[in-house]
């Protein structure tokens, strides 16, 4: 069975006596929206440059599509797609200039580029927008023309540093679409943002703090690891409180009652438990229900002070 296509074990990068990355693990299979979060300075840019071969590691080592990136840099180059948080378009050069002079760099032959072009114009919407230079289009056209040349050549890996950072709610919602359709098609994308609740976006999730990862799983793990999860918030009819309080709490879930309300708190919610909500919870029992899940910067306060906590306590393994 084929491998990860991202992987990278032990990498580091120090800075004279500051670490910025310390030892990180990383593996993402084919296909996958990786997302990588943490807050500024926490070490997300040094690690994706390092894993494109803008810097090199102190310590470890970094495979992407087979590839060792340390010893052969310019080898990954053609595989991978890269946006920074900066879009890298040249004032002074139409979008349509920009995309040839793209083209020559990835060594797109004039017939593949209007291949590629004319169905990358299509799905980014950037028809409109392809005479105009960029330093006259508005933040989130900008932004769709930065993904777009990075996957001009049909990237096998795409690398977005902050890609939806500086525009609106609706331009960063189209953005995500057009990155799961990148997924959908194959493409394997590693995306850092400090936009906390674009991770549920994603098929897995690492978040780094101070250089090194603290978790590194699905959306739903992080929500089940943190122990916070969902929360249940029902109004009861008068008759139903003290049976819908033993039955969920026979369940595992955490309930609290609070007068005519009851607050059930579970770490995840899968079929089994939304059957038994919607058995015990039925219009027979509850006037109305509301299910809350927490919020990625939820979750993000409680892994930090977590592993803050862990790495001040006597005999704890950070």
């Amino acid at each position: 069975m084929p491998g990860p296509i991202i992987l990278a074990r032990g990498l580091s990068k120090r800075f004279g006596d500051f670490t910025a990355v310390d030892a990180v693990d990383i593996g993402v299979e084919p296909g996958v929206i990786f997302a990588f979060l943490g807050a500024n300075g926490s070490g997300k840019s040094t690690t994706i440059r390092m894993l494109i071969g803008l810097l090199t590691p102190s310590a470890g080592s970094i495979l992407l599509d087979g590839i060792d990136v340390t010893q052969h840099p310019r080898r990954v180059r053609e595989r991978i797609g890269y946006m920074g948080q900066k879009v890298s378009l040249y004032a002074g050069l139409t979008l349509r200039e920009n995309v040839e002079f793209y083209a020559g760099l990835y060594g797109l032959a004039p017939a593949e580029l209007e291949q590629r072009w004319g169905s990358v114009r299509e799905r980014f919407d950037l028809a409109p927008a392809e005479q105009e230079r960029p330093e006259n289009l508005p933040a989130g056209v900008r932004q769709r023309a930065g993904l777009a040349l990075s996957t001009l050549h049909a990237p096998r890996l795409l690398f977005l540093d902050e890609p939806t950072a500086g525009v609106d709610v609706e331009s960063r919602g189209l953005f995500w679409e057009l990155i799961q359709d990148a997924s959908d098609e194959g493409v394997t994308v590693f995306v850092t943002t400090h936009f906390l609740e674009e991770a549920d976006y994603c098929d897995q999730v690492a978040f780094i703090d101070a250089g090194k990862l603290v978790a590194d799983t699905t959306p739903e793990g992080l929500r089940a690891r943190t122990a916070s999860g969902y929360r249940i918030e029902a109004k009861l009819v008068a008759d139903a409180r003290e049976r819908v309080l033993a039955e969920l709490t026979r369940a595992g879930f955490a309930v609290e009652a609070q007068g005519d309300r009851l607050v059930a708190r579970t770490p995840s919610l899968a079929a089994a438990e939304l059957a038994l909500l919607t058995r015990v919870l039925g219009p027979e029992s509850a006037a109305s229900v509301r299910i809350e899940q927490s919020s990625m910067n939820d979750v993000f306060r409680r892994l930090v002070r977590d592993g803050a906590s862990a790495a001040s306590s006597p005999g704890v393994a950070p």
